[in-house]
């Protein structure tokens, strides 16, 4: 089965995420900081990592940096966001992140594709 890390602080969007993994065939695990996130990886490597690009103190670029040291090879990572906030959107493409949402399409692509983004890399 495969395994992923979501960083998002709210419960209730993150039930609905984990939701979508099982029936997907994969895991999800909540972390809430990115320190949490770090430690995780190190513990059992994801093969993708979900960050909501809201989460309070969060330094993409850093965290980034540090998952590529801490982990190999990187597990894809799938951000999303508010469509109102552009830059944010637009710094995290330019940080890495494979792919980037508003989270309205993350949503909406989230059952037919979590498979996809928690899926291990060959």
């Amino acid at each position: 089965m495969s395994h992923g890390l979501m960083l998002c602080d709210d419960l209730m969007f993150f039930s609905r995420v984990s939701g979508a993994a099982r029936a997907a065939g994969a895991s999800v695990r909540q972390v809430r900081t990115a320190a949490e996130l770090l430690a995780a990886a190190r513990t059992r490597p994801p093969a993708g990592v979900i960050i909501d690009l809201h989460c309070s103190g969060l330094d993409l670029p850093a965290l980034l940096a540090e998952l590529d040291a801490a982990v190999s090879p990187r597990p894809r990572v799938i951000a999303y966001g508010s469509h109102v906030e552009a830059e944010v959107l637009r710094a995290a493409r330019q940080a890495g992140c494979d792919r980037v949402l508003p989270r309205s399409q993350f949503v909406t692509e989230l059952e037919s594709h979590i498979g996809q983004w928690l899926a291990e890399t060959q």
